[in-house]
Parts: C-alpha cells; sequence; structure tokens
C-alpha cells in the first residue's frame, strides 16, 4: 500500500508541478501589472483546484489499469485486481484532494496578494 500512495503522490505532484509552471508563465507574461499577475495566478489556481476535484471524483470510477500509476507498480508489487480497483482508487482519490488543498490554499494566498496589491494602488 505504501508503494501505491508514494506513486499516486510522485503522479500527481508531476501533473501539478507541469500546471504549476503554466501558472507562473502566465504570472511572469503580466509581472509588468502586479495585480493582474497576482489575480490571474489566484484564478488559475482555482481552476487547477477544480480539475483536481473532478479528477479525485472520476477516480473512483475509473479502469485502475488505465491509470499512470499502474504502469509505474512493478508487477511483482501489483495488488490482486480484486482488491486493486479500491486500493487505487482511494489512494489516488486521497491524494488529489491533498493537492487540491494545497491549491485552493495558493489561490487564496495569490487573491489576498491582489487585493492588496489593488488597495495599495501597485
Amino acid at each position: 500500500m505504501e508503494d501505491i500512495r508514494r506513486l499516486a503522490y510522485e503522479v500527481v505532484m508531476r501533473a501539478c508541478g507541469f500546471g504549476s509552471l503554466a501558472i507562473f508563465c502566465v504570472m511572469i507574461g503580466l509581472s509588468f501589472d502586479p495585480r493582474a499577475a497576482f489575480q490571474a495566478g489566484g484564478f488559475l489556481s482555482l481552476i487547477m483546484t477544480l480539475v483536481l476535484l473532478l479528477k479525485a471524483h472520476e477516480a473512483r470510477t475509473k479502469d485502475h489499469r488505465r491509470m499512470e500509476m499502474w504502469l509505474y507498480l512493478p508487477k511483482e508489487r501489483r495488488p490482486p485486481q480484486a482488491y486493486a480497483q479500491k486500493t487505487i482508487a482511494a489512494a489516488m482519490r486521497e491524494t488529489y484532494f491533498t493537492f487540491a488543498r494545497w491549491s485552493v490554499l495558493l489561490s487564496i494566498m495569490l487573491l489576498a496578494a491582489a487585493l492588496l496589491a489593488s488597495v495599495l494602488g501597485i
């Protein structure tokens, strides 16, 4: 079970890393206007949160053999078929929810920074 959790964490972290890189690039592109940059980062982080929540919902019913994580599990470490769907779905849901919480916290911080920049007239 620990291998499954570790792999789920790695797979979701890599996907969120690419999403965060895209958000960061948009923010750098808007760096001439800090309020707009923070606001765009906040809204894009909210979108990433919604995507993570949708993926968590989808994880319950998605075939475990079609998940990226299943490919990374060594054959000798894979759980039996009867147990695999429930185990992998639970690990993926838990991981998606964890990253969704972090993403929404980032979004709150970025939107608060946009509000602060707006109040300060930056």
